[in-house]
């Protein structure tokens, strides 16, 4: 049986970090069967994850890259860069390509020369790096939004009203994404900020 995961992520690169979001509400085939779930996780204060997809396989993903993560750095006494994140990630979305896990991955930080990187991933773990990207069923809408108004200079401020702006157009257009908004924002000094935002799409 084929099962339609509704769901939508965005991330886009800045000039001085990246800002990563997703809704809140897991619906299978047209039913709602959450408005409260997290596909946004922080690894660390360099480096988060947005995810889409079928929400048993994003929490054992995120579950099992984290373990392999924290795994690295106790043996070797460092932190994993996000390039690194994004290949250990695709490795272990191949190991199991053929029972796969049915996400779309968006890895997004400041890579080990201190400079803003977004990566996305698909079922299998072919990896693209990209300026800003959209996942999940309102990806079409969200990336209208955000190709019409990126520019390659953009901060992260208005990156993430341009974020903020994507994941709205999403909700009020696609019926598998909704219910709300968490967003962060990783930043090239080293900190971040996560939020949620929760609101209602009214009619025009």
């Amino acid at each position: 049986m084929a099962y339609y995961f509704g769901a939508t992520a965005v991330g886009i690169r800045a000039k001085d970090g990246v800002v990563l979001a997703a809704d809140k509400r897991m619906s299978y085939n047209g039913f709602i069967m959450s408005r409260n779930v997290r596909k946004v996780f922080v690894i660390n204060e360099r480096i988060a994850i947005a995810v889409t997809g079928f929400y048993a396989d994003i929490s054992g993903l995120q579950r099992m890259l984290e373990a392999e993560i924290r795994y690295y750095e106790v043996e070797n006494n460092r932190r994993l860069p996000l390039r690194s994140v994004a290949k250990l990630l695709s490795n272990i979305l191949y190991s199991y390509k053929l029972m796969p896990f049915y996400v779309e991955t968006v890895v997004g930080g400041i890579d080990a020369d201190n400079e803003p990187r977004i990566y996305v991933l698909d079922p299998v773990g072919a990896i693209t790096e990209e300026k800003f990207i959209a996942t999940g069923s309102g990806a079409t809408l969200a990336l209208g939004v955000i190709e019409s108004e990126y520019k390659d200079d953009i901060d992260l401020e208005k990156a993430s009203e341009l974020a903020l702006n994507a994941m709205r157009t999403a909700i009020g257009r696609d019926a598998g994404t909704g219910d709300g908004i968490d967003m962060v924002k990783v930043k090239k000094d080293g900190s971040y900020e996560i939020k949620t935002l929760r609101f209602k799409v009214t009619e025009a």
